[in-house]
């Protein structure tokens, strides 16, 4: 349980470390986010398939191939259907220097707002690989989602400065965000140690989870600033650096 509680605490804290260096760089290059984040997202896919996808198989029995592909799709519809009722990250990202002044903190908050609400299944992904009861797996899930949410932390900070939040509060509501996905990580690690016969099912729904967000939201974030070959180089190496790690890990 202290391993779990620490990692949700690393997990959430990345945000936080996110937006201190959003603090200190204010102006960070497209590029240099654009490659992070990629990087990021091949962590986190080798994290999906590796931590999630194929335990779920392993642990799904006779009917391993019908839960998993289920629980695949069942996590990504949910996914879709909260991007029905908040916005595409990368549109609010993409949208909030065109708005006019009056406009603009309105803006921001839904913004941060988006960021909050899709942190709680990131977080829950995080808590379900514990579940598994394989720790390397979980560290190394856990690790993609703190990766990608370095970057996410730091896009949080000039926004809401521009738009007129005082720092104090910026960082308040980075720190909102990163509890957020605190509080998702518990309850992913809870929920399947409370019904463990949910187990292959919850894996699955982590890792359709973690692959809608990757495909959704990151690679088309990170192709839209003209640095997509340097972010699909990105992330290969993330991708092959977890599969190394699961080698050693295993």
């Amino acid at each position: 349980m202290e391993v779990v509680l620490l990692t949700a605490l690393g997990v959430g804290g990345a945000t936080v470390v996110g937006s201190l260096i959003g603090f200190l760089f204010k102006n960070i290059s497209h590029k240099f986010s654009d490659i992070v984040l990629s990087f990021a997202a091949g962590v986190m896919l080798a994290a999906a398939v590796l931590g999630l996808i194929l335990p779920s198989l392993e642990y799904g029995g006779d009917y391993g191939v019908i839960i998993t592909v289920a629980g695949i799709f069942v996590g990504a519809l949910f996914l879709n259907l909260l991007d029905r009722v908040v916005p595409h990250l990368h549109r609010l990202i993409g949208t909030e220097e065109e708005e006019h002044s009056n406009g603009k903190l309105s803006k921001v908050l839904l913004f941060v707002t988006a960021i909050a609400i899709h942190n709680l299944p990131e977080g829950i992904a995080a808590g379900v690989g514990f579940g598994s009861g394989n720790i390397g797996h979980a560290l190394i899930i856990a690790g993609g989602i703190a990766l990608q949410n370095v970057p996410e932390g730091m896009v949080i900070i000039s926004p809401m400065l521009a738009a007129g939040v005082s720092p104090k509060k910026t960082f308040i509501c980075a720190m909102i965000t990163g509890l957020i996905e605190v509080v998702g990580t518990l309850i992913g690690y809870f929920a399947v140690n409370v019904a463990s016969v949910i187990l292959p099912f919850a894996l699955a729904f982590a890792g359709g989870t973690m692959l809608y967000v990757i495909s959704d939201e990151m690679i088309p974030e990170t192709h839209a600033h003209g640095s997509q070959r340097g972010a699909t180089y990105a992330l290969l190496v993330g991708f092959c650096l977890m599969l190394v790690f699961d080698v050693l890990l295993g």
